[in-house]
């Protein structure tokens, strides 16, 4: 991001560094020819730079998707690839997760049964959903920076940046229907523009049942061997003329530039393989500092605290089928970093990254110190980092443990302080009888959305249970003023206070919420319970991240000369950034790898370890009666690899991280042959640093995928939308 204030307020942490290494690198897709191509055809490319990224003519980027959402599109959360001449795009099960719960109900239940549209008119809208696909991206670094100079503050740099930026992104879009973001690389010392057009019509086409899409998981999930078969597929579509917009009966599938075409053939140790998609954040350029705060602070609090909201939510979900559709997504999406920041920590801890950070940086201080002029420029910026971690470690760890207990814990009282708009127009002295219309009619559309997939129980237990663990370990002090309350008339009981909010405040249910809504009044807004509480928690959080903000500056100038002087150090190798939700390649080879003295895991899994796990007696490894019945007659069809079996995932030695959920994996001839959607946990420091002889990206091979959307799930319509390489 390219405002100071928003970095604090997302808790961006600092960057890393780590040399590059043979598959190392999410890459710049404009730079590949100059950086990557000539080693990429060594390794069994057997294309060109042209071939991947062209503006003028069609490539393969033309066929890789960013799925978003509508008012933050550019923050693309998975990727998806193209595969038929029809808009039709694979991506991973868990990517396409809220849409397939959202739709799902106890009648007609696409999470546990999965769906399939066998017509197009059966294919499910997604309000909200966006797809973006990448026109072109320039280097506009010399632009943006031209108004900038040593003299300013971090604050007075970036307000000049940002202006420049919105600039380039006003002229861009002029006259245009695509959209524009210009993005900082390397901490600020680069800058490039993206520019997407991005469809606002996807609808939901198939998904196998959790069983299969989810099998394994969260015991499986960061694990290998696996043999999840984590695919969803959606379709674009756009007005008769080709463009994006709003769904619309009348809307035609997408015509896209390319498609990617699938190939059987299968996949062999050391295959050259390319991954294409949209990672979210990678923190290679962090320094030990840093590292000490994501370990003791941020992983760690979001783990303990995880684990008690995990914990209440799975007994609720166990018991009632509405509940466990109501919160199936919203358990999934915290499940996966509760056991990533787990992991994380164990692989930092085993492969002794900060040793190897602190080493990286006595090496940065020799390099400094050889000449004055780098001294002047550079010398003091790890001491800038160092203070300002640690002068903000408490208020970091306040803010965390609001952020996890609080903010993302209980849901009514967040969805109460909505109301805040409506109350402060009924309190005004002349009051505009149409915006207070409209501003109703507003919260009436959100409360459908939000009552929907609520539960006022499930709720209140979380409130008993997330506000005692936030108790336990921030002192009264530094809470919200609502605890003081609860101290002082409840007695620090938060059973009995949970039971008057939820008893009494007007958002607790959907019935009561509609029938104040009908006759809403400031006085009945301000005096809720629930209401109280939201705006409570809300009032620390801003005070807490003023506190943080305090610091900002000098960390993230500290940041920007650290990563500055390491470029500089290193301007003979090829030095790729970190990762930022921006389309990025890599690269590498098929293969297994050795976890530790005397194991060595093989490059793929087959059908039969489904088998060899199952276990009706757990959700997780449940197996469909029809699986097992395609497996024993081994009825594969033409997805069989050429030792007779069926290869569920195989693993490549790629760099991927969050956002690259859902990408293509391209052979050399730019065909498609996976989807990755994991890592291994023996590696789960790769975000923070890359560890080659032991990162694996785990990924579903297409044949199985084929295979269950034509024998298992009967769809051959979509077969034969495909380009099949045999």
């Amino acid at each position: 991001m390219r405002k100071l204030a928003s970095l604090v307020l997302v808790l961006s942490l600092l960057l890393s560094f780590s040399p590059a290494k043979a598959d190392e690198g999410m890459w710049l897709l404009s730079l590949l020819k100059k950086q990557n191509v000539a080693e990429m055809q060594k390794m069994g490319f057997k294309l060109t730079a042209q071939d991947i990224y062209d503006i003028n003519n069609n490539c393969l980027k033309d066929a890789i998707v960013g799925l978003g959402k509508a008012g933050r599109p550019f923050r693309h959360f998975c990727t998806g690839e193209i595969i038929s001449d029809q808009g039709l795009f694979l991506t991973n099960h868990h990517c396409g997760f809220p849409s397939i719960q959202s739709h799902s109900t106890t009648e007609h239940d696409y999470l546990a049964d999965g769906f399939w549209a066998y017509d197009k008119s059966e294919e499910l809208t997604n309000e909200g959903l966006t797809a973006s696909i990448l026109v072109r991206m320039e280097d506009v670094t010399k632009r943006v920076l031209s108004t900038v100079n040593d003299e300013m503050t971090e604050d007075e740099r970036y307000a000049a940046i940002d202006k420049v930026a919105k600039e380039i992104e006003t002229e861009t879009e002029k006259d245009s229907e695509y959209k524009a973001s210009v993005k900082s690389m390397f901490e600020g010392n680069q800058y490039f523009l993206f520019v997407y057009e991005i469809y606002q019509d996807v609808r939901l086409v198939g998904a196998p049942p959790s069983s299969m899409g989810k099998f394994g998981g969260d015991t499986d999930n960061w694990m290998w061997p696996r043999h999840t078969a984590d695919f969803s597929m959606f379709r674009i579509y756009t007005d008769a003329n080709g463009k994006s917009a709003t769904y619309s009966p009348d809307n035609v599938p997408l015509k896209p530039k390319h498609h990617l075409p699938v190939s059987i053939k299968g996949v062999q140790e050391k295959d050259f393989a390319m991954i294409m998609g949209f990672p979210g954040t990678t923190n290679r350029y962090l320094t030990s500092f840093g590292l000490e705060e994501t370990m003791k602070i941020t992983n760690q609090n979001r783990y303990d605290i995880r684990t008690v909201k995990l914990n209440t939510l799975k007994e609720d979900m166990a018991a009632d089928q509405k509940i466990r559709i109501q919160y199936a997504s919203k358990y999934a999406g915290s499940a996966n970093y509760w056991k990533y920041s787990n992991e994380q920590n164990k692989a930092l801890k085993s492969l002794n990254t900060m040793a190897a950070k602190k080493e990286i940086e006595a090496n940065y201080l020799a390099w400094v110190n050889k000449k004055d002029k780098r001294v002047a420029k550079y010398g003091d910026a790890l001491n800038m980092i160092e203070k300002a971690y640690a002068d903000r470690k408490e208020t970091r760890n306040a803010l965390s443990y609001l952020g996890e207990a609080l903010l993302q814990g209980p849901e009514m009282y967040m969805f109460a302080i909505k109301s805040t708009g409506l109350m402060k127009q009924l309190s005004a002295e002349e009051q505009d009888k149409d915006a207070i219309a409209k501003t109703i009619e507003g919260l009436k559309g959100a409360a459908t959305a939000f009552y929907k997939d609520y539960n006022m129980s499930t709720d209140q237990k979380l409130m008993v249970a997330l506000f005692a663990k936030y108790a336990e370990n921030i002192e009264l002090e530094k809470r919200p003023e609502i605890f003081k309350v609860i101290a002082e008339e409840y007695n620090n009981d938060f059973g009995k206070f949970a039971e008057d909010v939820y008893s009494k405040s007007v958002f607790a249910t959907q019935e009561s919420f509609d029938k104040f809504i009908e006759n809403p009044t400031a006085e009945a807004i301000s005096n809720d319970m629930a209401f109280k509480v939201g705006n409570s928690i809300i009032d620390t959080y801003r005070a807490i991240a003023g506190e943080m903000s305090e610091g900002a500056e000098q960390l993230q100038k500290g940041k920007r000369l650290f990563v500055d002087g390491l470029l500089q150090m290193n301007k003979k190798k090829n030095m790729a950034p970190d990762a930022n939700s921006t389309l990025r390649l890599t690269y590498g080879t098929v293969g297994g790898y050795s976890p530790k003295d005397a194991v060595y895991y093989k490059h793929f899994t087959t059908l039969k370890g489904v088998m060899e796990k199952e276990d009706a007696t757990n959700p997780e490894f449940v197996v469909p009666a029809k699986l097992k019945e395609l497996y024993s007659n081994k009825d594969f069809g033409q997805y069989a690899d050429q030792d007779g079996r069926l290869h569920t995932c195989f693993l490549t030695n790629s760099d991927i991280t969050g956002g690259n959920s859902g990408s293509p994996v391209i052979n050399g001839n730019g065909e498609l042959i996976g989807t990755a959607f994991d890592g291994n946990s023996e590696a789960m420091s790769g975000d923070i640093d890359f560890e080659d002889n032991l990162q694996r990206c785990i990924n579903l091979d297409v044949r199985y995928t084929l295979f269950i959307i034509e024998k298992y799930a009967g769809a051959k319509n979509l077969i034969d939308e495909m380009t099949i390489v045999k």
